[in-house]
Parts: C-alpha cells; structure tokens; sequence
C-alpha cells in the first residue's frame, strides 16, 4: 500500500463519523418519530394537494368543481382513507407538539423557522373550513358542497370567512412544500426536478385560488334566482338552528383545546426549565478553559451553542452523524455518565468508537464534566454566530474521484526528496488539471493521491458525465506526462482511479485555525475502496454503476465487488489500460 493509500485510509476513519447518515432507517424494526412524522405528513399533504386540485377546477365551471369533488369524496370518504387520514392527522399534530416540547433551543434557520410558524398556524386558520364541510358530515350529515362553502366564504363573508381559508390554504401548502424540501434535497435526483417541483408549488395555489374565486362568482351570479337558492340552500345542506349551534360549539371545543395544548406544551417547557434549575446546574467544562452552566437534561451540544462555543455537528444535532462526538476529558467522572441511549449507542458501535467517546447531542449529564470536541467548525472571529452553519454542513449528492500513483515508496527509495516531490507533483498536477478542466473540484490531497468532487452545483447527471469524462482526460494528461518524463524516470508512471456516487455530508470540519470544506461519508468510503482495489486487481479505473446510472450511460460489463465493511456486493466497470469509459 503506497503512503497515499495509507494517509487516505486514516482519512476514511475519519469519514466513520458521517456513515450513520448512510444506513437504513426504513428497514429498523421500530420506525422513529422522525419517520413517522414524515408519513404522517405525505399523508396530509396528499389531501391537501387534491383538495386545491379540486379547487382549481372552478376555472372551468361549477360543474367541473362538481365533478372533482365527487372523485376527491371517492378518494378519502372511504373507511380505509378515513382511518389514514385521521390517523395521520392526529399524529402530524401530537408529534409537532411534541417536537416543541423537546426543543430547547431555537436558534433555526429561515426555512425551518417558516415551517414551524406556518404548522402552529394552519389548525387555527383552517378550522372553520374543517368543522364547517368535514365535521358537519361526520357530525350531523349535512352534505354542503361548493354552492355552500362558496357561498359563505366569497359572498355572505368574504373578509372573514374567506380570507382566514385563502391564508389557511397557503399556509397548509406551503408547510407541506417546505417540509418535501428538507426531505428531498437529500435525494440524488432532486437537483434535477427541482426547478419542475418549484413550478408546481407556484402554479397549484395560484390555479387553486383563481378557481375559488371563478366558482364564488358564478355562485353569486346563480344566488340571484330564488328558485336556485330554496334548492340549494335547503335545510339538509346548511343545517337547521340546533345542528349550526353544535357546531359552533364543536369548533369553539376544538379551538380551545388546540390552544390549550400549546399552552400546556409552553407551560411544561417552563416547568421543566424550573425544575431542573432547581435541582441545580451543571458545569460544562471544555479545553480552552471556558465554562458553560446549563440546566441537568440539557445536551452537551447545547451547552456548547448556548456558551457560543464552536461544535460541529453535521446532522443538525439529530443523532444521525457522529461529528459532534467528544471525548469526556475527567474520566473519574465519565464512570457516572448515563448509558448511551439506542440512538446512540448505534452510531458510536458504528464508528467503532473507543471509551470515553460521546455524542454531544445525545449525552445529558447529571453532574459537572469537562469535554474536549473532536470536530471544531471554523470560527470566524467574533462573529461566532456565523460559524454555526459550516458546522453544520448538508447532506448532497456528489460523485468522488479518488486517484494515487502506484511505486511512490520505490520512487522515494531510489531518488533524491527534491526529485520525488517533483515527479508527485506533476502527477497531481496533472489530474487536477483533468478535474477541473471538467467542472471538478480538487478536494484533498492525500500523500501521492487526490480526492476530488463533482455535483457542487446541484446537478446529478451532469456531475457524473463529468466525472467520467475526468477519467479519460486524466488518462491523456499522464500518458502525455509520460512522454515527457521517460528518458528521466525510465518507466512509466502507473496509477489507480476509484468512482462513486451518491449522498455525502458536505461541509466544514477541522479546527478553529485550519478547517477545510470537504465530505465524508460511505460514498467517499466507497470510492476510497474502488481505488484501493485497481492495483490488486490491474486495473487503472474501478467506476461503481451508482456513476453510469446517475449519468443516463449504459455501463456494459459489470463487476459484482465485495468491499470490506459492506454486506452487500457493489456492482461496477473494470477498465484497464486504454479501455474505454463510455460504450457509445
């Protein structure tokens, strides 16, 4: 194994730290709240896509809104769907809630602080629509379709009814959109549909509003026929006195108790904060000598951004990296540390972490600790505030580029330092001007080896079409630096090119005086692996099929690849010496 081999397999451990971003949490035998806050909300933004949809049809006529809600009736009026949505509902709505109980600190970006506004709001904005069409036929079976519901919020009280429903709409589709955003920009694809998914939020809403408008319109024109009115406005639609006070009083019960609710969270929060301020604070102790007090049951993660201390933490804190993870400095006292939690406990045998290892999210001290983190974000002077965001990366898809040069230890051997340094570094030199000649970026540089990106940008296909072609560009730039070194070196110069792609967490780690931007994770274990295996196996490339799928090129002959630290095998190309990366 050549030094570069060595110097990027002390790198790869490194890049354990992001693994546990990678596993499978669908496939666990207890789904996570996570997960099930995530269902629960495909479900309700399921409803409320059809729902506008309906809406939009009244560009057409009150026929068409008619028809469309005949179908959206079929869909979700059936006892099946009935369960599902009520079901998801209820717990979107416990699980948010609950979420706001365990938060403790609220320093959040835009987005997500835009998507919790907007989710305590859509309860309150949409309850009278609730109680007055789906409630009004689960409760008391009055049918009111759009001639009703139009009537009442377009006509009759348009400055009340209407515009609290048009703010509830937006607020429900903007919420769910959101909430698609922070879950699909983890996806490879999702660079690529992106502009077309933006284009659907707008348009949905838009199409949706126009058509509740058009339809309140043609209502008032077709108000003006008694005859249409008794028929439409008759005691089985609209309710007698006795059904619309039960309502009323139905949606001042669910309005109190919504708000209720909050308070009670807002009033648990206080009383915890209470309780464990009086039980006494515990002293975060950390290298420099600075002191964080926090509260018992707060997190060591937290006590760190509360003392504005920088602490990097990839997954935002979620228990789902390990590049918050500390080392419990006083060890007399880490024997009394809680047991780490199933989350945890996960990452960390993960990680192959050694005693005294800890996650700063998940570890909740009950007595005073000094911690020393491993992973420091860079600080950017005293505006600490700013430094938060490198710490705490992103998840993209990327494709890695590894490359090596074979005999750099005989190379060393048999020339003077000065000699070796040049040769290593036209060889880098060369393969970085391949990498960036296709949109690449060099990385890190490991000894004699490279680790370059491709996808910063945002986009899939192009990022491995790129990558590809780096492969062959490479390949000219050091057959052309061959020629050039031959009557010096006397051989050739060999080496190994190892592709991948797929997700990796992005992002700043290192110490306040030296971070670097870089990924970790197991697509760059992965590619870091492929290129291990060129020189055992006498190929100059080993490209996974991850690469060619995500380019749209059809791979030809595959390899199944077992790689140490996978159960499953890897499938990928083999290409030797002048063998062609693309087979168009």
């Amino acid at each position: 194994m050549s030094d570069g081999q060595q110097r990027a397999g002390e790198f790869f451990e490194v890049g354990q730290a992001a693994e546990a971003a990678g596993g499978r949490p669908w496939t666990r035998a207890r789904p996570t709240l996570r997960q099930l806050r995530l269902a629960s909300g495909l479900v309700l933004f399921a409803y409320v896509l059809s729902h506008l949809l309906c809406h939009a049809l009244g560009n057409v006529s009150l026929g068409a809104l008619h028809a469309g809600l005949k179908v959206k009736v079929a869909l979700w009026r059936n006892p099946a769907a009935l369960v599902l949505l009520y079901g998801a509902l209820a717990a979107h709505l416990a699980l948010g809630l609950h979420a706001l109980y365990e938060r403790r600190l609220f320093r959040l970006r835009p987005g997500e602080t835009a998507q919790l506004l907007l989710g305590l709001a859509v309860p309150l904005l949409l309850l009278n629509h609730v109680v007055g069409t789906r409630v009004a036929w689960g409760a008391e079976g009055l049918e009111r379709g759009y001639p009703q519901v139009l009537w009442m919020f377009w006509v009759a009280s348009p400055a009340g009814s209407g515009v609290s429903l048009t703010l509830g709409l937006v607020a429900a589709w903007l919420h769910g959109c959101l909430g698609l955003h922070f879950w699909l920009r983890l996806k490879p694809a999702y660079p690529r549909l992106a502009p077309w998914l933006l284009a659907g939020a707008v348009l949905v809403p838009v199409l949706a509003l126009l058509g509740a408008v058009q339809g309140g319109r043609a209502v008032a024109l077709a108000a003006a026929d008694p005859t249409w009115r008794e028929r439409v406005f008759d005691v089985r639609r609209v309710g007698d006195a006795g059904q619309i006070e039960r309502l009323d009083a139905i949606r001042r019960g669910l309005f109190g108790s919504y708000v209720g609710a909050l308070v009670l969270v807002l009033l648990a929060r206080g009383l915890r904060t209470l309780a464990e301020v009086r039980g006494g604070l515990v002293r975060i102790g950390y290298p420099d000598g600075r002191v964080v007090r926090m509260p018992r049951g707060a997190s060591v993660l937290e006590a760190s951004r509360r003392g504005r201390i920088p602490h990097a933490s990839i997954c935002g804190g979620r228990g789902r990296c390990s590049t918050c993870r500390i080392r419990v400095v006083d060890g007399e006292r880490g024997r009394f540390l809680p047991q780490p939690e199933r989350t945890e406990r996960m990452v960390l045998e993960r990680i192959g972490a050694s005693p005294g290892i800890r996650l700063a999210c998940q570890l909740r001290p009950d007595r005073d600790l000094t911690v020393a983190p491993l992973f420091t974000p860079h600080a950017r002077g005293a505006m600490a505030g700013l430094s938060e965001r490198a710490g705490t990366g992103e998840e993209r898809f990327v494709v890695v580029l590894f490359a090596d040069l074979r005999g750099s230890t005989r190379l060393a051997e048999e020339r003077l330092a000065y000699d070796t340094v040049f040769v290593i570094n036209r060889f880098l030199g060369a393969v970085g001007h391949a990498v960036r000649a296709q949109g690449g970026s060099v990385n890190r540089h490991l000894g004699d080896g490279l680790m370059a990106l491709f996808g910063l940008d945002g986009d899939t296909q192009k990022a491995a079409r790129a990558a590809l072609a780096a492969v062959e560009v490479i390949e000219r730039e050091v057959e052309q630096l061959n020629r050039m070194l031959a009557a010096d070196l006397g051989e050739r110069l060999r080496y190994g090119l190892g592709l991948h792609a797929g997700t990796a967490i992005v992002g700043e780690l290192g110490d306040e005086a030296d971070a670097r931007f870089t990924a970790l994770g197991d697509t760059v274990n992965v590619a870091a692996r492929l290129e291990s295996l060129t020189k055992p196996m006498g190929q100059v490339a080993i490209v996974s099929e991850a690469v060619y799928r995500a380019a749209g090129i059809e791979p030809g002959d595959l390899t199944e690849l077992t790689l140490t630290g996978r159960a499953q095998p890897l499938r990928a190309r083999l290409i030797g010496a002048g063998g062609r990366i693309r087979n168009g």
